[in-house]
């Protein structure tokens, strides 16, 4: 298995310091590798309007190779409409989509939740660990303790962590940033013991440098305009102080990188504090906001101009008490601009983080298992790979319409429908979708120039059951025919019919003339099983009523081969009432018999049986009904005893906990013909040619 290529920073409100992380991790990683990328999923505003702070930051400062527009997948308002509309999953797919093509890029990847600002903060935080999830990366997790109490900060934290640790992310690091340097050691102590061992865990105390921001941002934040001392705008504003009372008093109140926020018709106040700025007997002062839209009289401007200050001044119209709230509102980034903070955010970061460690949990990291979104964008992105040509025979139904039509417009395969070509094109019409006989092919098998061929090509291969050539002339009419004909004869790489038909309707033509392929007697079936988080595979819950053990085996070792090929570690589960040793009885009997066959003629598989669906899917039970064993408890492949115990199961579990359920997909023909369910929608018909079109690539 792969090595882990990325890493998510992720938080829970905002303001708690993400940057540090990301400037700290960019610094150590380029030490290691040269092609580093960064995403935000989410960012706040189009780029039009303002461009990520953190974005611009990391790849300004770093030259990062990689552009603005590859760095994020959506806009806060973006995702809200598409979340209010009920599109959450076209979210994760977008975004997946998007990092899978920077994973291609580069060498490794940072990632960064988002920022909490505004609407849709709810959904940005069960986003944080989904996308975590879907991705398979490792998560740090960041907090800030600014304004909290030691309580409130260990809640935060504790809550946050389980949030991730409930949905199997695996978190390596936590970050508690801006703590009060008193309580560093306290936290620390009373957070650790609460932690996995595994967990670094990094408290970093208020920097002032970092948390302070510039007169450019306090210019930014007021709008406010620049009178004097525009040069000097990256001076640092650690405090600020309302100027309103006499100059005695106020000059007490002077304090290293004050701002000095007063009324614009004091100038007893502003030149006091340009005095007081040139003078040793005071600390240097960061800059002076004029509140009120006063002008400064022009004899003070004179002396102004004429003395030497290195003290920005500016001009705001708002009065004095609402300029000194939003100063006291400014939230300080690190920009591009001023590499002194972003080197005292990567000295800090390094200071009080384990970055050897760090480094071990980074480079050992192995994503584990497979969540639904992951397993479907491979497939589509193997269907893409190489392209195939599927035929829809129920080309008159809505739902396969509008499947089809999602799959040509992704350019995924190749599609043929059959059916009547009027009605099918006034439903394409009249359901606004975008197929046309120049980029579909639309087929009615009576009028298709192929029939005769295709006729005398049944009647052939039917020689031998003495079907009269009316009789195959007939069937050939019948959509299912056709269409099984035509990937008999390579004119199609599969098919996917029973939106409208059952499934001995779908599948006889198959049997009768694609048939199975060498070495291979059963045609057997099984279902992807899409749980939250993870991926199964589940057989035969469609095809084979009651299997002998024989059977049993060849359909265990025919999904354990799929299971291969679609990117899933089999470890199979061969289903019983009992585990172990522990059951006897025919039923018993039949599974340990097909356990052992299966360990004779594949002892590559790894295989355990018979054993119950709880010790099969259960880490804890399984260790204690089948300690030691290599499958117990994180089984992939689960093989039920017969048709009966396998199509309520899988039934069941789809219902009671929402998976989705792929298939059922067929297993053993010599060209790939799988079946839908009559109640099937739009999404199980586009996976189902997806993975049609995936089992024509093995030709």
């Amino acid at each position: 298995m792969e090595t882990n290529k990325s890493i998510f920073i992720a938080t829970a409100q905002p303001f708690s310091g993400k940057s540090i992380v990301s400037l700290g991790l960019v610094d150590i990683l380029l030490g290691k590798t040269q092609k580093i990328g960064y995403f935000k999923p989410i960012i706040n505003d189009k780029p039009e309007i303002k461009r990520d702070p953190h974005i611009d930051t990391l790849i300004n400062h770093f030259k990062l190779p990689i552009q603005y527009e590859k760095a994020f997948a959506y806009t806060r308002e973006e995702a809200n409409h598409l979340v209010e509309s009920g599109f959450q999953g076209e979210i994760i797919d977008t975004i997946i989509s998007k990092y899978k093509s920077l994973e291609e890029e580069f060498d490794f990847t940072i990632i960064e939740g988002s920022d909490f600002l505004g609407e849709g903060t709810a959904f940005e935080f069960d986003a944080n660990a989904t996308i975590a999830k879907n991705l398979g990366t490792p998560v740090i997790i960041v907090s800030s303790g600014d304004g909290k109490t030691i309580p409130q900060i260990l809640n935060s934290i504790l809550v946050t962590l389980q949030n991730f640790l409930q949905r199997k992310v695996r978190v390596i690091a936590i970050v508690l940033n801006k703590v009060e340097p008193s309580e560093v050691d306290e936290i620390r102590k009373l957070l650790k013991p609460q932690l996995k061992k595994n967990i670094i865990l990094s408290v970093i105390p208020k920097i002032i440098e970092l948390k302070s921001p510039t007169l450019k941002e306090v210019k930014d934040h007021l709008g406010a305009k620049v009178l004097f001392g525009e040069k000097f705008l990256s001076n640092r504003a650690d405090h600020f102080i309302f100027g309103a009372m006499q100059v005695p008093n106020f000059l007490n109140h002077i304090v290293q990188n004050v701002l000095i926020v007063t009324p614009g018709d004091r100038a007893d106040i502003i030149l006091a504090s340009l005095q007081a700025n040139l003078s040793k007997n005071y600390p240097k002062i960061a800059g002076i906001v004029t509140t009120g839209g006063f002008d400064i009289a022009e004899s003070v401007i004179r002396l102004i101009e004429g003395s030497n200050t290195m003290v920005p001044v500016l001009r705001v119209e708002e009065p004095s008490f609402y300029a000194a709230t939003k100063v006291a509102g400014i939230h300080s980034k690190i920009s591009s601009e001023n590499a002194d903070k972003i080197n005292i955010a990567i000295n800090t970061f390094r200071k009080y983080t384990d970055i050897q460690s760090l480094e071990k949990e980074i480079a050992a990291f192995k994503p584990v298992g497979m969540t639904p979104r992951m397993f479907q964008y491979q497939l589509v992105s193997w269907a893409k790979n190489r392209k195939k040509h599927i035929v829809l025979p129920e080309g008159k139904d809505e739902r396969v319409l509008k499947a089809a039509d999602r799959l040509l417009k992704q350019g995924i395969v190749d599609i043929t429908l059959l059916g009547d070509v009027n009605e099918i094109m006034t439903n394409i019409s009249r359901m606004g979708l975008c197929m046309t006989q120049e980029n579909c092919h639309i087929i009615n098998p009576q009028d298709s120039p192929l029939f005769d061929d295709y006729v005398q090509t049944l009647f052939e291969l039917r020689r031998g059951k003495n079907m009269p050539l009316e009789v195959a002339k007939d069937l050939m009419t019948d959509v299912a025919y056709f269409g099984t004909m035509m990937v008999y004869k390579g004119h199609a790489d599969g098919m996917v019919s029973g939106a409208i038909h059952t499934t001995a309707h779908t599948i006889r033509p198959a049997l009768q003339f694609v048939k199975t392929k060498p070495g291979i007697s059963l045609v057997s079936s099984i279902f992807f099983m899409c749980l939250p988080d993870r991926v199964t595979i589940f057989g035969d819950c469609a095809i084979n009523i009651d299997p002998t053990a024989e059977e049993l085996a060849e359909i265990a070792i025919s999904s354990a081969e799929t299971s291969k090929k679609f990117g899933i570690e089999p470890r199979v589960a061969m289903l019983s009432y009992s585990s172990g040793e522990s059951g006897t009885g025919e039923d018993v009997e039949k599974v340990r018999k097909a356990t052992d066959i299966v360990k004779s003629k594949r002892p590559d598989i790894k295989v355990e049986g018979p054993i119950q669906y709880d010790a099969a899917v259960d880490p804890i039970t399984g260790q204690q009904k089948m300690p030691g064993s290599e499958v117990a408890g994180k089984a992939t492949v689960l093989v039920f005893p017969d048709l009966n115990t396998g199509n309520n199961t899988y039934k069941a579990v789809q219902r009671e906990t929402g998976a989705i359920a792929i298939g059922p997909m067929l297993q053993g023909l010599n060209k790939p013909v799988n079946d839908l369910s009559r109640g099937c929608t739009v999404d199980d018909i586009f996976n189902t040619v997806v993975i049609t079109a995936i089992q024509a690539q093995e030709d």
